[in-house]
């Protein structure tokens, strides 16, 4: 089930911040976020050497959907304040030689299971938007091999991962279906599906208490938006309430209301206003999703509202780098969906 996009909702001043921000992100090489395993000095060498399109905006997941955010941007609005500049910098980024560095990095035993699954959904969005825009530049090598890595991993894994960060499955799973379903990959789209179902299909009851300090995704609303993509409406229904029965009592004002952040330039309380922005895309898809009169739906609906705005609050507060550096895309995200 695809989520309809409303581009109409985010007007041209906010587009055009956003995509200055995304510029100047990509392009900024520090501070940065080295995550690599190393076997040897020989390996410490500058993140722009081993990732030369995904270097800046402080960590490459990061700098993968600012990416993704100016080209979304670029094809949406092409004539933003800015937008000469941003295809510029995307010039000289997304060339074919820097792709093939990046995408022989992913097919080399180190890059089997580096930024599985967040980044590795984020390429497959970026890839499957370049693939339809009819932009000029292509990450087509590296979303060769990121497609067939995350096939053959989703194909074969048992459990998921429920947690409100990167690792979060439910989350990239969904990206990835979207993504796939975007370039008419039937397989991927298809094991991204049977994965939902073998992972979340027999849960009932969620007991889990949210969110945690570092969360920026949660783990109930992102399970419930991967699932409402593997079901019809009516089924999705029926599930939804076996999951979370008594969403409407007081147990889940937690999950229902935004959560107060108290210091959004801190990195977990950037993660926290990232939260309600994720929150709202989730709240208000499962509202879309569900059946006409379903006793969830104007529950969802008021939940998605509240969250969109206290979200919308941090994405332009000055709260400094480390919300700089990816808030912006959660906010489009919301706005303008994927596809």
């Amino acid at each position: 089930m695809m989520w309809a996009m409303d581009a109409t909702r985010l007007d041209d001043g906010t587009a055009t911040r956003l995509l200055g921000i995304a510029i100047d992100n990509i392009q900024r090489d520090h501070p940065v976020h080295w995550t690599h395993v190393i076997d040897g000095d020989h390996r410490l060498v500058p993140q722009r050497e081993l990732h030369p399109v995904f270097a800046g905006s402080f960590d490459w997941h990061s700098c993968v959907h600012q990416t993704w955010l100016a080209v979304r941007l670029l094809r949406l609005r092409p004539s933003l304040s800015g937008a000469d500049a941003a295809r510029d910098a995307l010039d000289k980024l997304i060339t074919p030689d820097n792709c093939a560095v990046e995408a022989a990095f992913f097919a080399s035993p180190a890059g089997r299971h580096w930024e599985r699954p967040y980044g590795w959904a984020w390429l497959l969005v970026l890839d499957a938007e370049l693939r339809t825009s009819g932009l000029p530049w292509s990450v087509a090598p590296i979303g060769d091999v990121l497609r067939d890595r995350y096939l053959e991993w989703v194909s074969a894994a048992r459990l998921p991962i429920r947690t409100g960060t990167h690792s979060n499955t439910a989350f990239a799973t969904g990206l990835v279906h979207d993504a796939a379903q975007a370039r008419g990959d039937s397989e991927l789209a298809s094991a991204c599906v049977d994965a939902a179902l073998r992972w979340h299909g027999p849960e009932t009851a969620y007991g889990g208490f949210e969110p945690d300090a570092a969360d920026f995704l949660s783990p109930a609303l992102t399970t419930a938006d991967l699932m409402r993509r593997a079901l019809s409406a009516d089924d999705f229904a029926d599930w939804l309430d076996a999951y979370l029965p008594d969403l409407s009592s007081q147990r889940w004002r937690a999950l229902r209301e935004p959560f107060p952040v108290d210091d959004p330039s801190d990195p977990y309380g950037s993660h926290l206003a990232g939260l309600a922005l994720s929150r709202a895309w989730c709240w208000e898809a499962i509202a879309d999703s569900l059946p006409s009169g379903h006793r969830y739906a104007p529950l969802a609906r008021s939940a998605s509202a509240a969250h969109r705005e206290a979200g919308w609050s941090y994405v332009f507060g000055g709260h400094g780098y480390m919300a700089d550096h990816w808030l912006g895309t959660f906010g489009a995200y919301l706005d303008l969906k994927a596809f």
